[in-house]
């Protein structure tokens, strides 16, 4: 890897409802390198879709982006205009939607929509050409040629989805966006996509984002993690240290979450609930869940701050240091080893 592909800064997506505004993503930065595997995991509503979303500039009404940089090769997503984003998806950044079924049209077959997008964005060929693409479009994804004369409705959840990733890698993108790319599929299919992924972002040398909840995936597929809670990063570290020496209360419970494959242990969740994202709490959004809290964590917002360790966290904990070798340990140590839930996929 060798430098950064895409620099987050300050990124804010708002939401205007009749109640009031809700923060989906809080002032969020991150950066990616080139050709590395991230990942963005958290419980249902941190804002990890909407984040996806917003790195595509495809957030709609009552949704706005409020502030903030998408920085593309030093090119500022944010600023381009609806043409000139819209030029830029699938030839720069490019998304693999979560349920490929609603990303299919259902009458069309899938060689006709493949067109579609080559077309869209300004490529010229003959018909015979143009089947050729197509045929090895899907041959890179490990489906044979005729998948191209058929609808949606005749292929497999997991055919569907590697017909997604032959559409999103079509015009050869910089960095793709994975969200969700194995819900609803069995572990067989899981592991299949994201071998699929993982040999597709090799040949075309991309960077990847792979958006999801699935520890288990993110630990076999992603070089480095960043948590997301109530909007907000909380940690962003290399996979490995968020196992084996996860810095948050909150990435700490979710790593003691996850079942073990060594011993029998007591399944234990995360208490309470995830908050309101319209009347979130004050001070640190986790502190009413987490066992850990201080008195000024109700108070003071925690900033985003580098460890000595290389690691980031946004906690109390660490205000005082920037050493975490006397911080907290994990509240259940879980070796990266273990996959910790039902999906699996390559090494890297």
């Amino acid at each position: 890897m060798t430098g950064d592909i895409l620099q987050v800064k300050g990124l804010q997506v708002y939401y205007d409802t009749r109640e009031g505004q809700v923060n989906a993503v809080n002032n969020v930065s991150f950066a990616l390198e080139k050709d590395e595997r991230f990942g963005l995991v958290g419980e249902s509503g941190s804002g990890k879709t909407t984040m996806a979303t917003a790195l595509m500039r495809l957030i709609k009404a009552p949704g706005r982006i409020k502030g903030g940089q998408v920085l593309l090769d030093g090119k500022d997503l944010l600023k381009f205009s609806n043409e000139k984003m819209r030029q830029a998806r699938s030839t720069e950044i490019s998304m693999i939607p979560q349920g490929a079924m609603n990303s299919l049209n259902p009458v069309m077959r899938i060689r006709d929509q493949m067109i579609d997008t080559l077309r869209d964005h300004g490529v010229t060929s003959t018909k015979s050409e143009f089947r050729k693409r197509v045929d090895e479009l899907l041959e890179r994804v490990g489906l044979p040629a005729e998948v191209a004369g058929m609808y949606p409705h005749e292929l497999s959840g997991g055919m569907k989805q590697r017909v997604a990733i032959a559409t999103g890698i079509c015009l050869n993108p910089k960095v793709i966006i994975a969200d969700e790319p194995t819900s609803a599929l069995d572990v067989v299919v899981q592991r299949e996509v994201m071998t699929t992924l993982r040999l597709v972002q090799k040949e075309l040398g991309a960077s990847v984002i792979v958006i999801g909840h699935d520890m288990g995936l993110m630990a076999q597929f992603t070089e480095r993690l960043g948590v997301m809670y109530a909007g907000k990063l909380v940690e962003v570290a290399s996979v490995r240290d968020i196992f084996n020496k996860p810095l948050h209360p909150y990435t700490q419970l979710l790593t003691a979450s996850l079942p073990s494959l060594e011993s029998k242990q007591v399944f234990r969740g995360i208490p309470g609930r995830t908050p309101s994202l319209l009347n979130p709490p004050p001070g640190c959004g986790f502190h009413p869940r987490c066992p850990k809290a201080m008195e000024h964590c109700s108070r003071l917002v925690p900033a985003l701050q580098k460890m000595a360790t290389g690691q980031s966290v946004a906690c109390h904990l660490y205000d005082e240091t920037t050493d975490s070798t006397d911080s907290p340990g994990p509240s259940g140590n879980v070796e990266l080893k273990i996959a910790g839930s039902s999906s699996a996929a390559p090494q890297h």
